[in-house]
C-alpha cells in the first residue's frame, strides 16, 4: 500500500482491460488518476468509481491530444506518471477479418502437425490496405509519441516523472500475420530506449511493459487458440490484465528509481529474450 501516495498518473485506453487494471491498482496503491479513452462514457464510467478525472481523446490526434494535457496541467497541476496504454488489434471492427485470421491460423497449425504439405498461408501483409498499415502505427507508435511529448511540457520542469510503454513480446519475437502489430510495438520498444537516454540528465524515467497474451477483449477473437497459446507458455496459462498492472506499478514506484530504458515482460514463459 502507499508505493505511489500523492503521484498524479494518466493512463490512456484506460476505460476496460489492462488499462482499467492499472488505473485501479494505482488508486489502491495512493495515486490520483486521470483516465484516456476514446469514448467519454466509458472514460466517465471507469473514472467514476475510482474518484478519477475522465478526459476522452483520440490518441492518435495530435491536436486531440495537446488538448487532452493541457487539462491535466489545469486540472492537476502537475504529472508523475504517464503509462501509454491505448491500442488495437486491428480487427476490432471486422469480424470477418477476424474469423479469417483464426480459421487460417489453426488450419496452417493442423497442416504443420500433419507433416504437410502448407497450402494455407495467411497472406495478411500482401493484401493489408494502407489505410489499416497507418491506422495501427497511429494509434500505438503516434500515441505514444504525442502522449510523451506532451507529458514532459508538465515533468520536465519538475526534474522527475516516469513513463511507462506499452510494448509486447510481438515487438521483439514476430509474429506471424500482425505485421503493422510487430512494427507499432517494435517501434516503441526503440522509442523507449531512446527518451530514457534522453531524459536520465532530467531524472525522468522511461521503460517498456511488453506483455505476452493476455486474457483481455483484445484477444477474445482468439476463440479456441487461447487453449493452443497456453499449451506453448511454460506456465500452462494466458495471463490476466493483473498481471500487468502490478508490473506498471512497480515502474511507477520508487521502488524502480533505478531503472530505465528497460522492459519488462509478464509473458508466462512463452519468450525469454527481451
Amino acid at each position: 500500500m502507499n508505493r505511489l501516495q500523492g503521484k498524479v498518473a494518466l493512463i490512456t485506453g484506460a476505460a476496460r482491460g489492462i488499462g482499467l487494471a492499472i488505473a485501479k491498482r494505482f488508486v489502491e496503491e495512493g495515486a490520483s488518476v486521470v483516465i484516456n479513452d476514446l469514448d467519454p462514457v466509458l472514460a466517465e464510467k471507469a473514472a467514476a468509481p475510482l474518484g478519477g478525472i475522465a478526459l476522452a481523446a483520440d490518441v492518435s490526434s495530435s491536436a486531440a491530444v495537446a488538448r487532452m494535457f493541457e487539462q491535466v496541467a489545469a486540472r492537476c497541476g502537475r504529472l508523475d506518471v504517464l503509462v501509454n496504454n491505448a491500442g488495437i488489434s486491428g480487427v476490432e471492427s471486422d469480424p470477418e477479418l477476424a474469423s479469417q485470421f483464426r480459421d487460417k491460423q489453426l488450419q496452417q497449425m493442423a497442416e504443420m502437425a500433419a507433416g504437410g504439405p502448407i497450402v494455407t498461408h495467411l497472406d495478411a501483409t500482401v493484401n493489408m490496405t494502407d489505410e489499416n498499415w497507418r491506422r495501427m502505427l497511429a494509434v500505438h507508435l503516434d500515441g505514444t509519441f504525442y502522449c510523451s511529448r506532451e507529458a514532459l511540457k508538465i515533468m520536465n520542469p519538475q526534474l522527475s516523472g516516469s513513463i511507462i510503454n506499452m510494448g509486447s513480446i510481438m515487438g521483439t519475437a514476430g509474429g506471424a500475420g500482425a505485421a503493422s502489430y510487430c512494427a507499432a510495438k517494435a517501434g516503441i520498444l526503440g522509442f523507449t530506449r531512446s527518451l530514457a537516454r534522453e531524459l536520465a540528465t532530467r531524472g525522468i524515467r522511461v521503460n517498456a511493459i511488453a506483455p505476452g497474451w493476455i486474457d483481455t477483449d483484445m484477444t477474445s477473437f482468439l476463440g479456441e487458440m487461447k487453449q493452443l497459446i497456453s499449451a506453448q507458455t511454460p506456465l500452462h496459462r494466458l495471463g490476466e490484465s493483473d498481471d500487468i498492472a502490478w508490473a506498471a506499478v512497480y515502474l511507477a514506484s520508487e521502488e524502480a528509481k533505478f531503472v530505465t530504458g528497460q522492459v519488462l515482460s509478464p509473458n508466462g514463459g512463452w519468450h525469454m529474450s527481451q
